[in-house]
Formats: C-alpha cells, structure tokens, sequence
C-alpha cells in the first residue's frame, strides 16, 4: 500500500469527489473483465490490464525455442525435486486487478498443492519469467514490473532473445533488485531451490540437451 499517495489524496479538498471518480471508474473496468473472463480463448495469449484487453502476436520460433528450453529445464528440475507446478503461457495469472499470462511461472508445493485439475485462474507465482517481444516490451518493463512486484512475486527474470540475456531480478522490500544481467555463466533461482543452469542452456539446443541430461543423473545420485 502506497501511504504516501493515499495522504496526498486524502489531503485534497475534493477527495471524496476523486475517489467516487475512481470508484466509477474501477466498477466500469471490473464490468470489462468480466466480459474478459467470457472471450477468452484458450488459444490466443489474451491479457487484461488496467482496464483493456491486450492481445499478443504469434511468438516467433526463436521466443518459442527458448520459452520451451527454461521451460522444459524447470518443470523437469521441479518434478524431480517435488518442489511444485511450473505453468507455461496461458496459465492466467490473476491479480488483484489485472490478468497475466506470462510465459513461464513457478508455484511452489504448499501453493500448487491447492489447484484443480478444472482450474483457470491463479495466484500471484513465486516466480516469473517474460520473454521480451516487440509487442510485450513495454509492458513486461512497465506495469508488470511493478504490478508482480507489488503482489509478491519474489522473482522475476526477463529474457531478451535478440540479445541473448537474461535479467534476474529479485524483490527487496517491494520492489524488485537487479541481481543479475548476463550472456553468458551460470544463474541460480532464488525460489526455486537448487536450480542453476548455464545461461547459453536457454539460448541453445545442444547446451540444453546437456543441462538437463546432467541435471537428471545428479537428481538420481542424490535421491
């Protein structure tokens, strides 16, 4: 909760006439998303945010190849260590007044234990991760940023295809710190646990293929 932003409202004059505004406001865009809630097609990347409904364009095979690569690398590491549910693209993240899909995120055991097989819309993750497209950007740096900040996300990790680099950002008292921004060497989930890959395993096929083969022979060593 912003303390600030609310005394500065609360020391206008005509507060409660700006707050019946936002009030009005906030009731026509909740109308909005249920209308959302209605089209929605499981087969588009649909998203509602701050009153709009946003649709997303094809992803290119290069975003897809690396989406699947993290993909595979940490719902595989997850199973193997009963840690939780890694969700993929259209799993919809429902926020306190938005919609998300991200293109990867990681629930944990004591949260993923929960869900339905039935089950369409969920919590904010433990972590998140957004793979960067012409039409994304400005979102996945924007509102988003601030907006899984804000409810909790304690991870964050944005992947620049073109660059080939990824952004580790992790939360420090609600707002979210670089840890790390490379091409190239080794990265670690802070949630998680014990997941640590080489960063050229999200970028290429063989170096994948690797990383995972070696990530299920040291699962079986130490189970």
């Amino acid at each position: 909760m912003n303390t600030r932003l609310t005394k500065q409202v609360l020391a206008l004059p005509n507060a409660l006439l700006f707050i019946s505004e936002i009030q009005k406001s906030l009731e026509e865009e909740r109308a909005k998303r249920l209308h959302f809630y209605e089209i929605v097609d499981e087969n588009k990347k649909m998203e509602f945010i701050n009153g709009e409904i946003v649709f997303h364009s094809p992803a290119t095979m290069q975003q897809n190849q690396v989406t699947g690569r993290l993909a595979a690398l940490s719902s595989t590491f997850a199973s193997l260590t009963h840690q939780g549910f890694v969700g993929i693209e259209t799993i919809m993240v429902s926020l306190s007044r938005n919609d998300y899909t991200p293109d990867i995120c990681f629930f944990p055991e004591e949260i993923a234990r929960n869900f339905t097989d039935e089950q369409t819309h969920f919590p904010a993750p433990r972590w998140i991760v957004e793979v960067l497209s012409q039409s994304t950007v400005q979102n996945d740096r924007g509102i988003k940023f601030k907006d899984y900040a804000a409810h909790g996300v304690q991870e964050y990790w944005i992947i620049d295809t073109n660059a080939e680099t990824i952004e580790q950002y992790t939360l420090l008292e609600g707002a979210y710190n670089l840890v790390l921004k490379a091409k190239e060497g080794i990265i670690s989930s802070t949630t998680l646990h014990g997941f640590t890959i080489p960063i050229r395993a999200v970028f290429h096929r063989q170096e994948k293929a690797a990383t995972l083969q070696a990530m299920i022979e040291q699962t079986k060593k130490t189970t």
